[in-house]
């Protein structure tokens, strides 16, 4: 009978104990809450490894305070910013001045002027123009991705990297632990070998036992001498190509930059390479003065689960919340919290034209389901769901109006809001965000329209299992 009490009292204490650490987020709340009541003791522990709020974490807020400062400084100084709507360059921002504040107060990188951006569609197009960069780096090349495969496509970046760094090009890697744990220890060795340096950013039995493990690093960045700058959605492998037989085509953005934007690009790097390294870099050399002609008004959102602000989730907001006509989006995860439901929702009622193209096949089942559960309620709502059906759908684009447009890393998901670090390149110059509108369209001719005679008529079988994979997808 003691031991029941024990063990009781245990329980009461594990409840009030998630209750009191998410109050912030009821759904991570709820899903932990069903996690502990299915099975008590391994709730506990998964919770412990992973679920911990990471801003709990001094030293690493500590850290990373400490490296901000000193290269936003120079970031900051090189750069020009844009303070009025007028200066976008954008006829649609003009009288808009709300928009522009909600962007500038969303971090610390602030919308700048000084840009020239383009827009690569696939893997092909991106790996081309990203190794052609790295053959002319001549003082460094920062390279920083979620996956990295040891395939034929890792080789070539392997190869670039190790010829580089024997030229004195400094070479640096970050590799998420997670993502590229299949990575082998022989392919990392050879490039040490040659002096690329290499870090794993919260590497699995590192993170594990410090309750990090659920936390990870999703940006895709290449930084090659501080002048030109990547992003987007693409990682460095085969299947990317298109070469996995089980996924098929892959359908992707990307984004090559110059000007001041790429300043912000590696001021994010450099706090990566300090969380994961513990080397600090601050070298004014890191962030060379630019020659770019360019006149597109860019900016650079990097958020991160030990921000004050979900910057990113805040951007997407922002977008919903300012278009009137037409609200397009590309995303392989859709799992979206109640704040951007009811903003989807509140735009169907403006009038505004809200489009979302999801992939017709899963590379992940259990989140694919879990967006599936989302689709009759905005269905019925007035929005528009695609399903992708030349391949998979992986490209992340938000357009909002002739307003903005973002490409990046982030997902309209939880885990890119609350649990990534994610960074995305919000694009205000309106011949970008026709662009991309165009690459949408091209799009919605290889989709096939969602609509309720059809989805409606799924089995209880397969609501009950999206109902599920729902309530247990913001632990994920």
């Amino acid at each position: 009978m003691k031991i029941f009490a024990a063990l009781l009292c245990l329980f009461i204490v594990q409840i009030i104990g998630i209750l009191l650490l998410e109050y912030r987020r009821p759904q991570r709340a709820v899903a932990w809450l069903a996690l502990l009541f299915c099975c008590p003791p391994l709730g506990l522990l998964i919770y412990w490894a992973m679920g911990r709020d990471y801003r709990m974490n001094r030293k690493l807020k500590g850290r990373e305070a400490e490296t901000r400062r000193g290269l936003h400084r120079h970031a900051e100084d090189r750069s020009q910013a844009v303070t009025s709507a007028e200066d976008t360059g954008n006829p649609e921002l003009t009288g808009r001045s709300e928009l522009l504040r909600l962007l500038s107060g969303l971090t610390e990188s602030p919308v700048t002027g000084r840009n020239m951006t383009r827009i690569l569609v696939n893997a092909d197009e991106t790996y081309d123009s990203m190794l052609e960069a790295m053959e002319a780096a001549s003082e460094h090349i920062h390279l920083e991705v979620y996956i990295y495969q040891d395939d034929e496509t890792g080789e070539k970046f392997q190869d670039v990297m190790i010829r580089k760094a024997r030229q004195g090009v400094k070479v640096r890697l970050l590799l998420d632990g997670l993502g590229c744990r299949k990575l082998s220890r022989r392919f990392v060795r050879s490039l040490s070998a040659a002096g690329v340096e290499v870090h794993r950013f919260l590497p699995p039995l590192a993170s594990l036992p410090a309750g990090r493990f659920n936390y990870r690093n999703h940006r895709k960045i290449l930084i090659v001498d501080g002048l030109v700058g990547f992003t987007g959605g693409i990682n460095i492998g085969d299947e990317y190509l298109g070469k996995d037989p089980k996924m098929g085509f892959w359908r992707d953005t990307h984004l090559r930059l110059e000007g001041d934007a790429v300043y912000f690009i590696q001021h994010i790097f450099l706090k990566d390479w300090r969380l994961a390294s513990g080397e600090r870099l601050s070298h004014p050399r890191l962030f060379p003065v630019h020659a770019c002609e360019g006149k597109e008004a860019v900016q650079i959102i990097g958020s991160s689960p030990g921000a004050a602000i979900d910057a990113s989730e805040a951007m997407i907001f922002g977008a919903l919340s300012a278009a009137e006509k037409r609200i397009w989006i590309e995303t392989p995860y859709f799992i979206p919290d109640p704040a951007i439901l009811r903003a989807l929702k509140t735009a169907v009622l403006r009038g505004a034209d809200v489009r979302i193209i999801i992939p017709d096949k899963p590379d992940h089942p259990f989140v694919y389901n879990a967006s599936l559960s989302y689709v009759e309620d905005l269905l019925d709502a007035g929005v528009k769901f695609y399903r992708y059906h030349k391949g998979f759908m992986h490209a992340k684009i938000w357009i909002a109006d002739g307003l903005m447009a973002s490409v990046g890393s982030v997902n309209q998901d939880m885990r890119s809001f609350y649990s990534n670090f994610e960074l995305s390149a919000v694009l205000l110059h309106p011949k970008r965000i026709e662009e991309l509108a165009g690459q949408f369209q091209r799009d919605l001719e290889e989709s096939e329209a969602m609509d309720m005679n059809g989805f409606g008529k799924r089995g209880k079988a397969a609501r009950a299992k999206e109902e599920v994979c729902r309530l247990l997808s913001p632990l994920l």
